[in-house]
This record gives C-alpha cells, structure tokens and sequence, in this order.
C-alpha cells in the first residue's frame, strides 16, 4: 500500500479543498485529535465519503464488522491495549498475515506495533467508526468474561478466590478495561457490567436456571440472553454484588435492596440491586441509573411537531396547578418529568422535587430521597415541602390518596406541581385519580395538562428495508386508503440482536384543559367528558404512531405490541 497523508489523499479526490485541509490541520495542532475525526466533527465531510475514498485510491477492501462473525482465538492474537489505543480489530488470519479493520488504515505507525504485536503481516480493511467500537467491545468482553470463568473454575477446588471477594469492600469500581490481576469473579461481575453500559441496558437479570446461572440483559425494553454461568459459580457472583451493594450475603432467604456506585468509561452510574429467593438460589437485578441528566432534553425524549408545541405551551404558561405525566410502567415517565423539572428551574425560584429513587442529577434543584423504612413518604415529605416556600414542586409518582389530595391542594393555592402516575392514557388518568379517592372539584380545579406517553422501539438503520403496506395495517393505523405509502421495517442483524430494531423514541398524547372538560369531571359525567375532549385539540397518541410508521421511525407491528389495536 502506498504511505498517503489522508489529507493530501481527500484533496486529490476533490472531496475537500486544499483551504479546507489546512483549516482542518490548524485544529489538529489546538486538539491533538485525528484529522478524519476533525473534518467528520465539522461536518466537512462524511464518513462514507472518507471510506469510497480510501477504497477508489488505495484499493482498500471494506469490512462490515456488524455482519462479521470474528473468532474468540482473534483476541488471543492481538492484545486487548493495542487493539483499543489504535482502534484495531483483528478479523482473521493466516501464518503470514493477519487482517485488521480499522477507521484509519493510513496510521502506519498503528499498521507497525499490531504487525510486531503478531509476527504478521497486517492487511488493513477500513471500517465504520461504530462498527468498530462494538467489535472491539464484543470480542475484547466476551473473552474477559470467558477467561474469567474459566480461571474461577480452576480455583474451584483451591476456593482462592472465593476468599479474596470476601475481603473487597470498596464499591465505587471502574469496570473500563478490568484489571488483569484481579479475582475472577471481581473481573466477571465487572465485564458484566460493563457489557450492560455498552449495549444501553437499562436492567442486567442473574437468573438461576437449572444447572446455570443464566445473564440476560433489558436492551430496548426487550431480555436477551447474553452469557450462561456455571451453577457452580453462582454463589461466588451473587456474594460479590451483594457485598458491592452492602448487602447480608449470609441472609440468602429473604429479598433485599441495595445499591452500588460504579464509573464506566468515564460515566458515573447509579447501580440498584434486587435480590430475590428462588427454589434455584437466589435471582438478582440490577437496574442501571445513567447520573448525567445531559440526555433529558425536549428534543432527547421524542417530542416533535404539534405535541413538542403543545408541551411548550403547558411548560411555558403554567405557573400553578398541577401537570401530570402518565403511562405504564417502563413508558419513559420519569425522562420527561425531568426534562419539564430541567426547562422548569431557574435562579429566580425554589424548585423541590421528591424521588424515589433520585436517578439523575440536576443543579439548581433540591432534590429528596424518599425512605419508607424511616416514614419519609412521599406525602409526609410533601407536607414538609410546603414549609419550604417552595415555587415549583415535582413528585415522582403518585401512588395514594392522600398524596394526591395533598398534590391538588397545593396546586390550588398557588404552587405548580409536576408528577406522573401509572395509567395507561391521558383520560383513564381522570378515572384513576377518582378511582383512589380524590373529590373531583380538585381535579378539575388543579389539573392543568396530561401529557401520556409510550415508548416504541425504532427499526434498526442497518438492516432497514422498505415495502408496501397492506390495507389491514394502512386502516389500522387510521391513514387514507386511497393514498399509496411506503412503509419501512428491519430484517434482522447482528447489530440488533435479530430483532430488527434498535434504540426507542417515545410516542404521546397531550390533553390540556378546557372549561367543558373541567365541567364534566366536575360533574363525573363520562359522556360529557368524551365529547369536551372530542371537540378540543386533542390528538390520540394512534396519531403520533402513524407518523413515526409514515416517516420510517418504527413499524406497525411494534405500534400493535405497545398501544395494541385501536381500530374501531
């Protein structure tokens, strides 16, 4: 392969100018950082541009690493701190030559140490950025794992490990790259761990089945098995996270909760463990809590069009009452309530907001942890706000009566409060307020807006593919029969576990009061209630659903899975 400057090769192409690339190395010399990831940062080019270039000029193969199936023994070849200081993944190899994929195959001084690291010729193959992080994580964490297995059940005998668990008490771990002297049930709980963060779990499953101990993981709201433990490992692993957690590892019959701080590639998460007794042992899940409330954002939760305008409206023009977010369990409540807590806070006022548990944190906001086990409720931490001049008040979840009526209270007498509740749309949210007992003079008094939502899976940009809907699926998703649509899906791949979907946005429905809507709650009035919200701008959040179907963001399929079909 000819040794080209990637600049000099980008500029022969006419892909950038020669002022371009100077702008582009002025920057390189203030950063440090790589001149592909400059130009691609500033949107001077794409990163495809740079891969046809590389492949028309130097005669470069490309190398899909999410369709590539590359062996355990790769690892072996190539070690872990070079593969991840050059970006270098190792994808096959022959006595001679050993095949690499790489972002940047003009890094020769990259090409030289992985050359000298293996005793081969390197073979470059270029290849996507992201394609590269996962191949990188999957092969480099799976053989952590799977040589952290196999040391514990070489120790097995000896029990060496088991006693150096035993003595660990320091829970704020950094499961980055593990280290290597480490015990191995310290480095597998911490690959575990960390395979959670990279792929975005939001929950890691310990399931004692049978003869193993089966790992799952919640990707996009979905379980998939990941790794089988031995049964014979299974104490070892559940004792190391419940000592992490500061739990009794001799209590094995009762559940217990607990927590554990852990850094992850720079990232401060909030680790919730439950542990709960089974007729194989006991089952533990950790819920992962991302600390940075950065990704909260208006545009970050999925609102778009008339509902993101909607939202606004209610966030800007109400100062009192009560705006409540609703949904089932998993529905993503919690991102918007803190989205609206974010938009909300200001210098200028005394924003309180009462959590359990506190999952992101936010400045400028006093934030309170409620504890049963020591009585601060969420209704005995709300009479206690209300001492606290507060402007704005924001509760987690209302779960009674007397939260409720405490919320509405203080709604009416001044103070904007922000809260969800578990129903499954915006008008079945009324009938459950009443349902746990709360005088309808106060809903209809304090209620302002009801924001309803779901979450719903997006198709996998990799494996995404277009075809012509049925008119079973075009009238249930209430479109126009007599138009013609295109409709998107994904087939499946190793990028999306086979699913065809990757990621969730979230779909809603706003419901904002109205003087008739008021009067039939007032008057419990099901049928009056109907026709105000009928003749207002209410919108069902099927609405929302076809749009995302139409712009080729989820399918009718998932649309059916999450709001199921409501085609009358």
């Amino acid at each position: 392969m000819k040794y080209t400057r990637l600049g000099d090769l980008l500029v022969g192409s006419g892909i950038i100018t020669q002022n371009q690339l100077e702008e582009a190395l002025a920057l390189q010399k203030q950063n440090g950082k790589r001149l592909g990831d400059i130009l691609r940062d500033n949107s001077i080019i794409t990163e495809n541009q740079v891969i046809e270039a590389l492949m028309t000029q130097l005669g470069l193969e490309f190398i899909d690493l999410n369709a590539c199936a590359i062996s355990s023994e790769m690892a072996q070849l190539l070690p872990k701190s070079i593969a991840k200081k050059h970006r270098a993944v190792p994808v096959r190899a022959t006595r001679t030559e050993i095949y690499v994929g790489m972002n940047d195959p003009l890094n020769f001084a990259a090409i030289e140490e992985v050359g000298a690291a293996t005793h081969r010729q390197v073979i470059p193959m270029i290849a996507t950025n992201d394609a590269l992080e996962r191949a990188l994580q999957n092969l480099y964490s799976n053989q952590g794992t799977m040589k952290a297995i196999e040391d514990m059940c070489k120790d097995l005998d000896t029990s060496q490990y088991g006693a150096t668990i035993l003595m660990g008490d320091d829970v704020q771990l950094a499961a980055d790259d593990g280290d290597e002297n480490a015990a191995p049930t310290i480095r597998l709980v911490n690959s575990i761990i960390h395979r959670a963060f990279t792929e975005n779990a939001s929950d890691i499953h310990l399931e004692p089945v049978g003869s193993n101990l089966l790992i799952r993981m919640r990707i996009d709201g979905s379980l998939h098995n990941i790794i089988t433990v031995p049964r014979e490992l299974q104490m070892s692993v559940i004792s190391r996270i419940k000592i992490m957690a500061q739990l009794d590892i001799a209590k094995k019959n009762i559940p217990q909760d607990g927590r554990i701080n852990m850094t992850v590639q720079q990232k401060r998460l909030d680790l919730r463990v439950s542990t709960l007794p089974t007729i194989y042992g006991e089952k533990i899940v950790i819920r992962l809590l991302r600390k940075d409330a950065s990704m909260v954002t208006i545009d970050g939760i999925g609102l778009q069009g008339d509902n993101k305008r909607k939202f606004m409206e209610l966030l800007s023009s109400s100062t009192d009452g009560v705006l409540m977010v609703v949904g089932p369990t998993g529905s993503g409540k919690t991102s918007t309530l803190y989205t609206m807590i974010d938009h909300k806070k200001s210098e200028s006022v005394n924003l309180i907001s009462l959590e359990d548990p506190v999952e992101y944190h936010i400045d400028g906001v006093c934030q309170v942890q409620i504890n049963d086990l020591t009585d601060l409720t969420f209704a005995n931490a709300l009479r206690a706000v209300l001492r606290q001049d507060p402007d704005i008040i924001a509760v987690g979840e209302i779960r009674d009566r007397e939260t409720a009526e405490i919320a509405m209270r203080s709604a009416m007498t001044g103070h904007l409060v922000l809260t969800t509740i578990h129903t499954n749309d915006a008008i079945s949210s009324i009938d459950r307020l009443l349902d746990i007992g709360v005088e309808p003079y106060l809903i209809a008094g304090a209620v302002r807006g009801i924001v309803s939502q779901r979450l719903v899976r997006k198709i996998c940009p990799r494996c995404r593919q277009e075809y012509t809907p049925t008119e079973e699926e075009i009238t249930m998703l209430g479109l126009d029969t007599n138009q013609e649509y295109h409709f998107y899906k994904g087939v499946g791949c190793s990028d999306c576990f086979q699913t065809g979907y990757r990621g969730r946005t979230a779909v809603f429905e706003i419901l904002t009061m109205t003087n008739d809507i008021r009067h039939a709650i007032h008057h419990q009035n099901l049928k009056e209630l109907e026709d105000a919200v009928s003749k207002s701008t209410f919108q069902p959040i099927l609405e929302n659903c076809a749009q995302l179907v139409v712009d080729g963001v989820t399918t009718t399929q998932e649309i059916v899975r999450i709001i199921g079909r409501q085609v009358e």
